[in-house]
């Protein structure tokens, strides 16, 4: 088991990056502006995902040889970097307005993006080769520590995206309107492809 002490400042290390914009942060907008408070859930259950992939590479030993294998670690950011960059360009394309026919995107597509956007992100995977070793002891079984952690990191990230869902929920009651959920989309896809082209050039 953790000790309480060294989940307490694993969540402390991750705060601040969790608290940095990222993919995930921006799908939420995406979706809680496009269609309301539901479409918070399977954000929130796409990257919650994401985390617990990584953790189960990390105990595999996996994710350490794409961190220390230089073109491994390059292919997988390239690819989370082209990933983005078309869901930006699609998302853009998307945003125009189509009469006649509403938009409707499933649950799972919505689930599928965020899980992707996680996994195909090389600094997700670092967390769990940087910080986790941090807070882990040999003594103990290390499969159970990660879990540990990694449940942890779940739940402080679900608490995130809630209390940002709240607000977009209210902002989005009082901004009603196709021009704002166009405007929306647009800074929307606007960042992921910015997030794209920084992991590219990072």
């Amino acid at each position: 088991m953790v000790h309480p002490v060294a989940v307490a400042g694993f969540l402390m290390a991750v705060l601040p990056l969790i608290a940095t914009p990222g993919a995930s942060l921006t799908l939420l907008v995406q979706h809680v502006t496009e269609g309301g408070r539901r479409r918070a859930l399977p954000v929130a259950l796409g990257t919650v995902t994401g985390l617990y992939v990584h953790a189960a590479l990390a105990v595999a030993g996996l994710s350490t040889l794409v961190m220390r294998s230089g073109v491994a670690f390059t292919t997988v950011k390239l690819i989370g970097a082209a990933y983005l960059i078309g869901l930006g360009l699609w998302t853009w394309r998307t945003a125009a307005p189509t009469p006649r026919r509403s938009r409707t995107r499933s649950t799972d597509s919505v689930y599928a993006q965020a899980l992707l956007a996680n996994v195909l992100n090389p600094k997700a995977a670092a967390i769990y080769l940087t910080l986790v070793p941090q807070f882990v002891t040999p003594r103990h079984p290390l499969p159970a520590q990660i879990l540990t952690l990694a449940t942890a990191h779940a739940l402080l990230i679900t608490l995130w995206l809630t209390a940002w869902t709240l607000l977009l929920a209210r902002a989005t009651r009082a901004l009603r309107g196709p021009r704002f959920k166009r405007m929306a989309a647009r800074a929307t896809s606007a960042v992921l492809i910015a997030l794209g082209v920084r992991a590219v050039v990072a």
